[in-house]
């Protein structure tokens, strides 16, 4: 059984990544050190479980967890927009400044660009880890 305080907070971190109920997520990057917080109230607020990156669904979102050694950001970026929904988005969640791994955040807005994404925000997303929310940009999507 969760306790209340923890369902409202967890609900509160699928709000932030923008997290419906219905909505397809994609989980890349799952190492031990992740957190599980987060990836419970994804898959309390969405309805199911975290797709991993051998799924070949579409997508509303991709949480990609990131650390520095992880490779190359942009290649890795390319790779998780393959399966996303026109409307999708990315999250790029990388360890906060002081943490083992941490990602400068110009690693991730240089890397976006490069990717075809674009970002439009950043949250903190529990003690250990950021988001970077990376869309892709709307004049691209006319086009498609």
């Amino acid at each position: 059984m969760v306790a209340a305080d923890d369902a409202g907070r967890g609900s509160d971190i699928a709000g932030k990544l923008g997290v419906e109920p219905g909505m397809v997520v994609q989980e890349l990057g799952w190492d031990s050190d992740v957190d599980e917080t987060v990836r419970d109230a994804v898959e309390e607020r969405s309805g199911d479980e975290l797709l991993d990156e051998d799924a070949d669904e579409v997508v509303d979102v991709v949480v990609m967890w990131w650390r520095d050694g992880d490779g190359d950001l942009v290649d890795a970026l390319i790779g998780a927009i393959g399966p996303l929904a026109d409307n999708g988005v990315v999250w790029v969640l990388s360890p906060k400044t002081g943490r083992r791994g941490h990602v400068e955040p110009s690693e991730i807005a240089e890397a976006a660009p490069t990717a075809g994404l674009s970002q439009t925000s950043n949250v903190s997303v529990s003690d250990d880890w950021a988001g970077a929310r990376l869309v892709a940009p709307k004049a691209a999507k006319s086009r498609r």
